[in-house]
């Protein structure tokens, strides 16, 4: 395992503290927001505005990496990133904030393809899967401690701005002491979504809806959790452990995915986040333990729905096709990231704290109507037929290059399966050869 690790440590390390300063600097953002007074539409934009830049990133940075290659696009991501958070903690502006934000969004994004390409170029076929799994749980530690720290002290000074500024530039140092050669360019995703309609309608649509109520929550959690007067350590708390939740969910979920009709799956975990939302609201909790509670059952579901998604799609994927429906997949989701945290912010100036929850509700309503019409109107894929349900991290965080990575842990499979049978052959034609031997 260790020799496996050294040489890519460097990348998991980088990788590391992109993820802690992006964990600081979402967390940030809407509590000092909140404290200044931006209204929860406001609130809802800067969401809006990562999530466009986001996407814009995922599209464009892989043009600029072929142009300047992939040390400067990545020092460059990173300066600007740690510009970005600079600049909102001197401008405490909603207008300023929300381009500003967009900026930081589209270099998330491309530092994160970058470091993702890197890692799979220095991984084998043998040893992608390991890494991408560490890679995996990296990221969701280093976020979750991103996240966490902000408990440490005030929202409202300068310092937590400043330390998300110096993590971002600490970041660039793996790569820019790199003395690997450059990797592979980028994976680049073209949106078809004739190809991913044709492919599976349940998978575009909830997707989409996907989107729209994780980044609403991603985005709008710290307002809710402050709106309801949970003290700033539980509001890290409510922000952090629906992901840890997700990620715990995803084994049991994804056992079940890959034994009977993953829309199913996909329909009890979406009545599970429904549960859940109907507790926030009906209940209106004010105290600790039940927001932790609901906000935990709410994660394990939310952060489950995606893979169960994208690995449907893959069992209807034709042949050579499956990293160009995931990634088209992620882009819809982008779509989705734009148009929720908007929608849910309008809702929480309409209706206060919960319309967070009444967004969210609309979302997995219509996601369960449509995937049961859909089981209706189409037959379950073979088992035999069914791909392997993959852990990831939550989408949000995903590129077009966590797909590639990812789905190249099925390659690494089949090659090692060829091998063995490669063995296999060679060791029984000695074995004839040796009976045959008239020296024996």
């Amino acid at each position: 395992m260790i020799r496996q690790l050294l040489p890519v440590s460097a990348l998991l390390f980088g990788s590391a503290l992109l993820l802690f300063a992006g964990g600081i600097h979402g967390l940030i953002l809407p509590l000092r927001g909140a404290q200044e007074g931006f209204g929860a539409t406001s609130l809802g934009l800067l969401g809006t505005g990562w999530a466009v830049g986001y996407v814009a990133g995922c599209y464009f940075v892989p043009r600029i990496v072929g142009s300047v290659g992939h040390i400067r696009a990545f020092g460059v991501m990173c300066a600007f990133a740690a510009v970005s958070i600079l600049l909102q903690a001197l401008l405490v502006s909603a207008e300023f904030w929300i381009p500003v934000r967009a900026v930081s969004g589209f270099c998330f994004a491309g530092a994160a393809m970058i470091v993702e390409s890197w890692l799979s170029d220095r991984a084998s076929p043998q040893t992608r899967g390991t890494i991408f799994g560490i890679y995996t749980m990296v990221n969701l530690a280093a976020m979750t401690a991103g996240q966490m720290v902000i408990a440490l002290g005030s929202v409202a000074g300068f310092m937590f701005f400043a330390v998300g500024a110096i993590v971002y530039i600490l970041a660039l140092v793996p790569t820019a002491l790199s003395t690997s050669h450059t990797p592979a360019p980028l994976t680049s995703v073209n949106l078809n979504l004739p190809l991913l309609w044709r492919n599976s309608p349940v998978a575009v649509v909830a997707v989409f809806l996907v989107g729209i109520s994780n980044a609403s929550f991603g985005t709008l959690a710290a307002v809710y959790a402050g709106g309801v007067g949970l003290p700033l350590t539980t509001i890290a708390l409510f922000a952090s452990i629906p992901i840890l939740a997700g990620a715990a969910s995803q084994v049991p979920i994804g056992y079940l995915s890959d034994r009977m009709d993953r829309r199913k799956v996909l329909v009890g975990a979406a009545a599970l986040a429904l549960v859940a939302d109907l507790g926030f609201i009906i209940l209106a909790p004010q105290d600790r333990m039940t927001n932790l509670i609901l906000v935990a059952a709410f994660g394990a579901a939310i952060y489950a729905l995606y893979p169960i998604i994208v690995a449907h799609a893959n069992d209807h994927a034709p042949e050579g096709t499956s990293i160009q429906v995931s990634g088209g997949l992620l882009m819809v989701f982008g779509i989705g990231s734009i148009a929720g945290p908007l929608v849910a912010g309008l809702m929480m100036s309409l209706a206060g704290s919960q319309g967070l929850f009444m967004t969210t509700i609309a979302a997995h309503v219509v996601m369960i109507i449509y995937t049961l019409w859909r089981i209706m109107q189409r037959a379950a894929v073979p088992e035999n037929e069914k791909g392997s349900f993959k852990i990831t991290m939550p989408a949000r965080g995903s590129t077009p290059e966590t797909v590639a990575l990812s789905e190249g842990e099925e390659e690494a499979e089949e090659l090692e399966e060829a091998m063995d049978a490669e063995d296999a052959a060679e060791e029984a034609a000695q074995a004839r050869s040796t009976k045959t031997d008239p020296t024996e």
